[in-house]
């Protein structure tokens, strides 16, 4: 399904981790941040996203790590990204992100920062 992204969700210990498969985009981001969102508000302060499946991320995606990142700050919270691919990382560093976002190589070493 185009625009379709799939977000596979799971705690580990303390730390909201979600596995974020396909496209963020102006067609999938929306949905994407909504449900990062409710965590948050819900008390997930501490989020782990896991990008090795994620194989385009356009403005409106990286609209959605800064709103997420925003909204963690203001709770004393903190987004970590991990296993971002080649192509996404390129988008990021190119656009400044890689100053911004806390980005990691794998899951394990994303978790020790928190």
């Amino acid at each position: 399904m185009e625009g379709a992204v799939d977000i596979k969700e799971g705690l580990e210990g303390d730390v909201l981790f979600l596995k974020i498969s396909g496209r963020l985009d102006a067609i999938s981001s929306p949905a994407a941040e909504k449900k990062i969102l409710d965590h948050i508000t819900n008390g997930q302060h501490k989020v782990l996203l896991d990008f090795s499946e994620v194989d385009y991320l356009s403005s409106a995606g990286m609209r959605l790590l800064l709103r997420t990142s925003k909204k963690l700050k203001t709770v004393s919270g903190k987004l970590i990204v991990c296993s971002v691919t080649s192509n996404v990382l390129d988008v990021l560093k190119m656009s400044g992100f890689d100053h911004v976002i806390d980005l990691s190589p794998n899951k394990e070493e994303a978790l020790s920062k928190f």
